[in-house]
Protein backbone atom coordinates (compact mmCIF):
# COMPACT_ATOMS: atom_id res chain seq x y z
CA UNK A 1 0.00 0.00 0.00
CA UNK A 2 1.00 3.54 -0.41
CA UNK A 3 3.24 4.83 2.06
CA UNK A 4 4.17 8.66 0.49
CA UNK A 5 2.46 23.49 3.64
CA UNK A 6 -0.50 26.73 5.19
CA UNK A 7 -3.07 28.01 7.18
CA UNK A 8 -6.19 26.28 6.38
CA UNK A 9 -10.39 27.11 6.86
CA UNK A 10 -12.48 24.29 7.39
CA UNK A 11 -15.98 24.45 6.24
CA UNK A 12 -17.82 20.94 7.54
CA UNK A 13 -21.33 20.37 5.39
CA UNK A 14 -23.39 17.51 7.10
CA UNK A 15 -26.48 16.23 4.70
CA UNK A 16 -28.65 13.90 6.12
CA UNK A 17 -31.25 12.27 3.78
CA UNK A 18 -33.41 9.20 5.83
CA UNK A 19 -35.03 7.41 2.75
CA UNK A 20 -36.36 4.01 3.30
CA UNK A 21 -33.77 3.74 6.53
CA UNK A 22 -30.59 4.26 4.06
CA UNK A 23 -28.73 7.72 5.49
CA UNK A 24 -25.82 9.08 3.10
CA UNK A 25 -23.52 11.65 4.84
CA UNK A 26 -21.32 13.49 2.97
CA UNK A 27 -18.46 16.09 4.62
CA UNK A 28 -15.87 18.28 3.77
CA UNK A 29 -12.87 20.20 4.56
CA UNK A 30 -11.69 23.35 2.27
CA UNK A 31 -7.85 24.27 3.01
CA UNK A 32 -7.67 27.87 1.84
CA UNK A 33 -4.40 27.34 -0.02
CA UNK A 34 -5.74 24.28 -2.34
CA UNK A 35 -5.26 24.80 -6.14
CA UNK A 36 -8.68 26.05 -7.33
CA UNK A 37 -9.71 23.13 -8.89
CA UNK A 38 -10.11 21.52 -5.29
CA UNK A 39 -11.99 23.81 -3.71
CA UNK A 40 -15.37 23.80 -5.51
CA UNK A 41 -16.53 19.66 -5.83
CA UNK A 42 -17.84 17.84 -2.38
CA UNK A 43 -15.86 14.91 -1.95
CA UNK A 44 -17.05 11.43 -2.75
CA UNK A 45 -18.44 10.09 -0.07
CA UNK A 46 -20.15 6.59 1.11
CA UNK A 47 -22.69 4.67 -0.48
CA UNK A 48 -22.04 2.05 2.69
CA UNK A 49 -20.39 2.24 5.63
CA UNK A 50 -19.93 -0.68 8.84
CA UNK A 51 -21.49 -0.11 12.14
CA UNK A 52 -18.14 1.45 13.12
CA UNK A 53 -18.74 4.70 10.38
CA UNK A 54 -15.90 3.02 8.09
CA UNK A 55 -16.68 4.04 4.51
CA UNK A 56 -16.52 0.25 2.57
CA UNK A 57 -17.62 1.95 -1.10
CA UNK A 58 -17.75 4.60 -2.77
CA UNK A 59 -19.73 6.73 -5.79
CA UNK A 60 -17.03 5.50 -8.79
CA UNK A 61 -19.98 5.18 -11.12
CA UNK A 62 -19.96 9.21 -10.48
CA UNK A 63 -16.13 9.40 -11.40
CA UNK A 64 -14.00 10.07 -14.09
CA UNK A 65 -10.53 8.89 -13.63
CA UNK A 66 -7.62 10.12 -14.38
CA UNK A 67 -4.26 8.38 -13.62
CA UNK A 68 -2.55 11.72 -13.42
CA UNK A 69 -3.20 13.92 -11.15
CA UNK A 70 -3.60 14.88 -7.28
CA UNK A 71 -4.88 16.94 -4.20
CA UNK A 72 -3.30 18.34 -1.33
CA UNK A 73 -1.43 15.61 0.09
CA UNK A 74 -1.41 12.89 -2.92
CA UNK A 75 0.57 13.33 -5.76
CA UNK A 76 0.52 11.39 -9.29
CA UNK A 77 2.33 12.50 -11.78
CA UNK A 78 5.51 10.90 -13.61
CA UNK A 79 8.25 11.71 -12.06
CA UNK A 80 7.49 12.44 -8.32
CA UNK A 81 8.86 10.45 -5.31
CA UNK A 82 9.37 10.52 -1.91
CA UNK A 83 12.60 8.87 0.14
CA UNK A 84 12.20 7.82 3.75
CA UNK A 85 14.85 6.25 5.96
CA UNK A 86 14.95 5.06 9.83
CA UNK A 87 15.95 2.26 11.52
CA UNK A 88 15.18 -0.73 13.37
CA UNK A 89 15.03 -1.33 17.21
CA UNK A 90 18.39 -3.09 16.41
CA UNK A 91 19.95 -0.46 14.50
CA UNK A 92 19.60 -1.43 11.01
CA UNK A 93 19.07 0.86 8.35
CA UNK A 94 15.55 1.01 6.43
CA UNK A 95 14.74 2.54 3.50
CA UNK A 96 11.50 3.25 1.67
CA UNK A 97 11.94 4.65 -2.49
CA UNK A 98 8.35 5.11 -3.87
CA UNK A 99 8.45 6.72 -7.28
CA UNK A 100 5.96 7.61 -9.84
CA UNK A 101 6.03 5.80 -13.23
CA UNK A 102 5.47 6.77 -16.76
CA UNK A 103 3.47 3.83 -17.09
CA UNK A 104 -0.19 2.79 -16.29
CA UNK A 105 -2.12 -0.25 -16.04
CA UNK A 106 -5.81 -1.12 -16.48
CA UNK A 107 -7.67 -1.91 -13.33
CA UNK A 108 -11.09 -3.34 -13.49
CA UNK A 109 -11.63 -1.29 -16.67
CA UNK A 110 -9.91 1.89 -15.31
CA UNK A 111 -6.80 3.64 -16.50
CA UNK A 112 -4.75 3.87 -13.69
CA UNK A 113 -1.08 4.94 -12.81
CA UNK A 114 1.92 2.89 -11.49
CA UNK A 115 3.69 3.67 -8.34
CA UNK A 116 6.92 1.51 -7.42
CA UNK A 117 8.03 1.40 -3.95
CA UNK A 118 11.05 -0.57 -2.96
CA UNK A 119 12.08 -1.29 0.60
CA UNK A 120 15.86 -2.11 1.72
CA UNK A 121 16.87 -2.82 4.87
CA UNK A 122 20.37 -3.32 5.94
CA UNK A 123 21.07 -2.11 2.01
CA UNK A 124 19.41 -5.44 1.13
CA UNK A 125 16.25 -5.36 -1.20
CA UNK A 126 13.18 -6.85 0.72
CA UNK A 127 10.14 -5.69 -1.73
CA UNK A 128 9.11 -4.14 -4.48
CA UNK A 129 5.44 -3.89 -5.49
CA UNK A 130 3.65 -2.07 -7.77
CA UNK A 131 0.73 -0.22 -6.86
CA UNK A 132 -2.28 1.11 -9.14
CA UNK A 133 -4.05 4.18 -8.21
CA UNK A 134 -6.27 6.74 -9.94
CA UNK A 135 -7.80 10.19 -9.58
CA UNK A 136 -11.47 11.01 -9.25
CA UNK A 137 -12.66 13.82 -11.09
CA UNK A 138 -14.52 16.44 -9.93
CA UNK A 139 -13.59 15.44 -6.28
CA UNK A 140 -10.01 14.68 -6.61
CA UNK A 141 -10.72 11.54 -4.58
CA UNK A 142 -7.30 9.01 -5.08
CA UNK A 143 -8.23 5.89 -4.89
CA UNK A 144 -6.26 2.57 -4.55
CA UNK A 145 -6.98 -0.12 -7.50
CA UNK A 146 -4.56 -2.67 -6.00
CA UNK A 147 -0.86 -3.74 -6.09
CA UNK A 148 1.60 -6.90 -7.57
CA UNK A 149 4.13 -7.66 -4.47
CA UNK A 150 7.81 -9.06 -4.82
CA UNK A 151 8.84 -10.62 -1.29
CA UNK A 152 12.21 -10.84 -1.04
CA UNK A 153 15.01 -12.84 0.54
CA UNK A 154 18.94 -13.36 -0.33
CA UNK A 155 18.13 -11.30 -3.31
CA UNK A 156 15.45 -14.22 -4.63
CA UNK A 157 11.61 -13.54 -4.66
CA UNK A 158 10.02 -15.76 -2.35
CA UNK A 159 6.50 -14.29 -2.05
CA UNK A 160 3.75 -12.30 -3.45
CA UNK A 161 1.90 -12.01 -0.02
CA UNK A 162 -0.79 -9.11 0.04
CA UNK A 163 -1.46 -8.40 -3.90
CA UNK A 164 -4.67 -7.55 -5.05
CA UNK A 165 -6.43 -6.31 -7.93
CA UNK A 166 -9.89 -4.36 -7.93
CA UNK A 167 -12.41 -6.52 -9.73
CA UNK A 168 -10.59 -9.89 -8.97
CA UNK A 169 -11.63 -12.18 -6.32
CA UNK A 170 -14.78 -9.30 -4.63
CA UNK A 171 -11.89 -7.38 -4.08
CA UNK A 172 -12.69 -3.13 -5.26
CA UNK A 173 -11.10 0.17 -4.89
CA UNK A 174 -10.62 1.89 -1.70
CA UNK A 175 -10.16 5.46 -1.20
CA UNK A 176 -6.26 6.39 -0.43
CA UNK A 177 -6.77 10.15 0.30
CA UNK A 178 -10.05 12.01 0.07
CA UNK A 179 -9.62 15.16 -1.55
CA UNK A 180 -11.34 17.26 0.80
CA UNK A 181 -10.00 16.47 4.46
CA UNK A 182 -11.71 16.29 7.92
CA UNK A 183 -10.68 15.03 10.77
CA UNK A 184 -12.69 12.08 11.89
CA UNK A 185 -13.37 10.52 8.25
CA UNK A 186 -12.51 6.84 8.14
CA UNK A 187 -12.71 4.87 5.08
CA UNK A 188 -11.01 1.88 3.48
CA UNK A 189 -8.13 1.64 1.71
CA UNK A 190 -7.81 -1.85 0.31
CA UNK A 191 -11.63 -3.72 0.01
CA UNK A 192 -9.37 -6.91 -0.66
CA UNK A 193 -11.63 -9.17 1.47
CA UNK A 194 -9.22 -12.22 3.68
CA UNK A 195 -6.01 -10.27 2.11
CA UNK A 196 -5.68 -6.79 2.06
CA UNK A 197 -7.95 -4.65 4.42
CA UNK A 198 -5.61 -1.58 5.35
CA UNK A 199 -8.14 1.20 6.48
CA UNK A 200 -7.07 4.70 7.55
CA UNK A 201 -8.82 7.53 10.47
CA UNK A 202 -7.84 11.03 9.80
CA UNK A 203 -7.01 12.12 12.84
CA UNK A 204 -5.48 15.86 12.95
CA UNK A 205 -4.66 18.31 10.32
CA UNK A 206 -2.30 20.67 12.21
CA UNK A 207 0.33 18.42 13.23
CA UNK A 208 4.46 19.91 13.21
CA UNK A 209 6.96 17.59 12.25
CA UNK A 210 10.64 17.55 11.69
CA UNK A 211 12.31 15.42 9.05
CA UNK A 212 15.78 15.56 7.58
CA UNK A 213 14.03 17.10 4.53
CA UNK A 214 13.17 20.08 6.57
CA UNK A 215 10.00 20.91 8.81
CA UNK A 216 6.38 21.01 7.97
CA UNK A 217 3.26 22.57 9.41
CA UNK A 218 -0.36 22.07 9.03
CA UNK A 219 0.44 17.89 8.46
CA UNK A 220 -2.30 15.46 8.26
CA UNK A 221 -1.78 12.28 10.69
CA UNK A 222 -3.91 9.42 9.99
CA UNK A 223 -3.89 6.17 11.79
CA UNK A 224 -3.95 2.80 9.80
CA UNK A 225 -5.77 -0.53 11.44
CA UNK A 226 -6.18 -3.50 9.61
CA UNK A 227 -9.10 -5.91 10.98
CA UNK A 228 -6.69 -9.02 9.74
CA UNK A 229 -4.37 -7.85 12.48
CA UNK A 230 -6.79 -6.16 14.98
CA UNK A 231 -3.80 -5.54 17.74
CA UNK A 232 -1.62 -3.87 15.48
CA UNK A 233 -2.10 0.44 14.25
CA UNK A 234 0.44 2.51 12.80
CA UNK A 235 0.54 6.17 11.93
CA UNK A 236 1.24 8.35 9.09
CA UNK A 237 2.06 12.01 8.12
CA UNK A 238 1.37 13.62 4.59
CA UNK A 239 2.51 17.69 4.39
CA UNK A 240 0.40 19.65 1.96
CA UNK A 241 1.97 19.96 -1.39
CA UNK A 242 4.44 17.28 -0.61
CA UNK A 243 2.56 13.96 0.34
CA UNK A 244 4.34 11.26 2.71
CA UNK A 245 7.00 12.31 4.93
CA UNK A 246 6.78 9.81 8.06
CA UNK A 247 5.54 6.64 8.34
CA UNK A 248 6.22 4.81 11.83
CA UNK A 249 9.98 5.50 12.26
CA UNK A 250 10.87 6.17 8.37
CA UNK A 251 11.15 10.39 7.81
CA UNK A 252 11.46 12.06 4.34
CA UNK A 253 15.25 12.51 3.62
CA UNK A 254 14.67 13.82 0.03
CA UNK A 255 11.97 14.39 -2.46
CA UNK A 256 11.28 15.48 -6.11
CA UNK A 257 8.59 17.32 -7.85
CA UNK A 258 7.85 16.76 -11.26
Amino acid sequence: MMKKIHHSTSVAITIALLLGGIMIITGTEVFGQQEEEDISPLTTFLTDQTSEGWMTSFDLENCDFFSTGKNSYFILEPGYQVILEGEEEDGEKIQLTMSVLDETKIVDGVETRVVEERETEGGNLVEVSRNYFAICKPTNDAFYFGEDVDIYEDGEIVSHEGAWLAGQNDAKAGMIMPGKVEVGIKYYQEIAPGVAEDRAEIVSVNEVLDTPAGNFQNVLKTEETNPLEPSEKEYKFYAPGIGLIQEESLKLINYTQP
